[in-house]
């Protein structure tokens, strides 16, 4: 993929950011059900300061020389002079270029000025290699999270006549994830953070999801970094030799690291694999080492809608104070948190308020807790949003067997509680299946529906269910709620022994609208299961764990069939008394998932499932 197509690419999705505003889902929003009613135990505290001031490019060196850049906002009297007195600090790193104007605004959450005129500092930092700093980018590798908490410890510093020593960190997506990083380097004055849409395990939850190549996010978010990369860096005007030294090490990246990266993955070497590469730029791998109190945002539509909710897991298991709203929104929604206050605790800006005026600077807040639940999201079916004490621990596996057969095109089969009968389900390759879905939407972080607001598809997920097989129930006779992952057992043969399963779960209303809940993907060699890895709920599996390696992988032999634990991921629903409950299996899921370039000839098959006692095909949910 050439350095032209990233660029492009980073152009279609800037393009998507600078909309506005985005539309909201037909799940979402107040008017589809009850929002929780506003808290009366603490009120936002007004703006102290006026106005707001800005330093551009403050030099932050590491510990191996490179020089990083920061920009530091500060509160300002009326005249915009900057308030000569020390304040907390909240930092955010970003790989989008800090001085990329409305690109950069759209990508880092709220607007700081809100908490800077409460009282606080900003200060954001370009990541290694990116904006206006020098070095070489290279995504969350080990000397990228060393920067991280370098920048929190430099920021603490008394030498920094603007700081306190009390140090948050704030901001969505790529500068969430970097707080996960520093947090789990234990800085001197990291107080809290508030990650907003953040990874888990980035393997796993965007970069090959069930062990296919994601080619829809992945090189749209390679071009963002490779894109604002190359604007000439801002701190030129005042430092050309630190600018240009800056712009030529951000060239060398895209050169060594960002398009050999993609085409190793789509051609099928290592990095189409799992291994140290991923277990190095993934949260999973220090996130036992956090112990600040963590406010985290989720989104059910989003590309991290797998990870947020077991980083929220670990902390909590181990004590640590956090809290997590899950919304019905995509990664763009869930990066600007624009409608968080559905949710009814108040504004970003206000949530951000009362979770740093407890923890960075100290003050008590007695009614927090009692306040904000520990986990709040949006309940898809009936348009609540629902408190609870944990994600898992509540819920008991329920069962829906795939009995008899179903035929692509409008033979459905049946999803039962009861006994089965043998049947057979051929699923056909149709390469453009999941062109026009929510899942489309998802894994292009929201660009298309932004962009294409209309589309009755993004909604109504019947014509694609069309492009391969349907199993559902009879209309439901009491309400069905479940929270959290689900996996689809699906007993399949195939002639070539690979291919993709990508499994969709939908709730179907009864004038036929086919509302998609959530999905989830399989490659067939990669069928492998790590027990230990796998979480079982009452027994059944419910969130299978595979290997994704070279080592693990293998094709079915001739004639063979086998379970495939499919990985749907993680939702929160009410599916009411007269809907169905479905279960639709397409071969692909573009603009989303797609074989390597090895395994793409093995892909363009006829898939075979199997559903009946000698092969008891089934879906697990975890159900409240």
């Amino acid at each position: 993929m050439s350095h032209r197509i990233l660029t492009r690419l980073a152009a279609a999705f800037v393009a998507g950011l600078l909309v506005s505003p985005l539309p909201a889902l037909a799940s979402s929003g107040p008017a589809h059900g009850a929002v929780p009613q506003a808290r009366t135990g603490w009120e936002p505290r007004p703006a102290t300061y006026p106005n707001t001031v800005k330093q551009t490019d403050l030099a932050i060196p590491m510990s191996d020389g490179t020089v990083l850049r920061g920009d530091l906002e500060l509160p300002a009297d009326a005249d915009g002079h900057a308030i000569d007195k020390r304040f907390p600090v909240i930092v955010t790193i970003t790989a989008y270029n800090k001085s990329s104007g409305g690109l950069s605004g759209g990508l880092t959450g709220g607007n700081p000025s809100y908490l800077v005129q409460r009282g606080y500092a900003q200060l954001t930092v370009d990541a290694r290699g990116t904006g206006s700093s020098e070095g070489t980018w290279a995504a969350f590798d080990k000397r990228e999270d060393q920067d991280a908490g370098e920048i929190v410890e430099w920021a603490h510093s008394r030498q920094r006549p603007w700081s306190n020593g009390r140090i948050g960190m704030s901001g969505p997506s790529y500068l969430g994830i970097s707080q996960i990083f520093a947090a789990g380097a234990r800085p001197a004055g990291l107080r809290a953070i508030f990650p907003q849409v953040p990874a888990y395990d980035v393997y796993r939850d965007v970069v090959a999801s069930g062990g296919a190549i994601d080619v829809g996010f992945i090189p749209l978010w390679l071009g963002l970094v490779t894109g604002t990369g190359i604007i000439p860096p801002a701190v030129t005007a005042t430092d050309p030799e630190s600018g240009f030294g800056a712009l030529l090490d951000h060239l060398t990246a895209a050169a060594t690291f960002t398009v050999p990266l993609m085409l190793e993955a789509v051609t099928g070497g290592d990095a189409a694999y799992d291994g140290e590469f991923y277990r190095d730029r993934s949260p999973e791998r220090v996130i036992n080492r956090v112990q600040v109190p963590t406010f985290l945002v989720g989104g059910e539509f989003d590309i991290f809608q797998r990870g947020t909710p077991l980083l929220f897991e670990n902390l909590q298991s181990r004590g640590v104070p956090v809290k997590m709203i899950i919304g019905p929104w995509n990664h763009l929604e869930g990066s600007s948190a624009a409608d968080i206050d559905q949710a009814g605790y108040g504004s970003l800006g206000e949530l951000q308020l009362r979770w740093f005026d407890r923890y960075v600077r100290g003050v008590p807040d007695p009614t927090l807790d009692a306040d904000i639940a520990p986990l709040t999201y949006y309940e898809q079916g009936s348009g609540d949003w629902t408190q609870a004490k944990r994600w898992m621990g509540d819920q008991h596996a329920e069962q829906f067997r795939l009995t008899g057969s179903a035929a692509a095109g409008g033979g459905i089969g049946l999803l039962t509680r009861g006994r089965t009968v043998d049947g057979r389900a051929y699923v056909p390759p149709v390469p453009v299946s999941g062109l026009c879905t929510r899942s489309a939407s998802q894994w292009t972080a929201g660009v298309p529906q932004a962009l294409l607001a209309d589309l009755p598809c993004w909604t109504d997920n019947g014509p694609n269910d069309k492009t391969g097989v349907v199993f559902q129930t009879d209309p439901l006779t009491e309400p069905l709620r479940l929270r959290g992952p689900i996996n689809a057992r699906l007993y399949t043969s195939s002639p070539s022994g690979d291919g993709m399963l990508s499994v969709s779960v939908s709730d179907v209303a009864p004038d036929g609208t086919v509302t998609r809940l959530t999905g989830g993907w399989q490659v067939i060699s990669h069928r492998a299961l790590d027990k230990g890895r796998t979480r079982f709920l009452d027994g059944k599996i419910v969130q299978p764990y595979h290997p994704f390696t070279r080592a693990a992988k293998k094709p079915l032999g001739a004639g063979e069939i086998a379970p495939i634990d499919v990985e749907v991921f993680p939702t929160a629903a009410r599916i009411a008394p007269g809907h169905r409950l479905r279960v639709a299996i397409q071969a692909f899921d573009v603009p989303h998932l797609l074989p390597n370039a090895t395994d793409l000839p093995r892909a363009l098959t006829v898939l075979k499932i199997f559903t009946g006692p000698d092969h008891p095909s089934v879906l697990t949910v975890p159900a409240l």
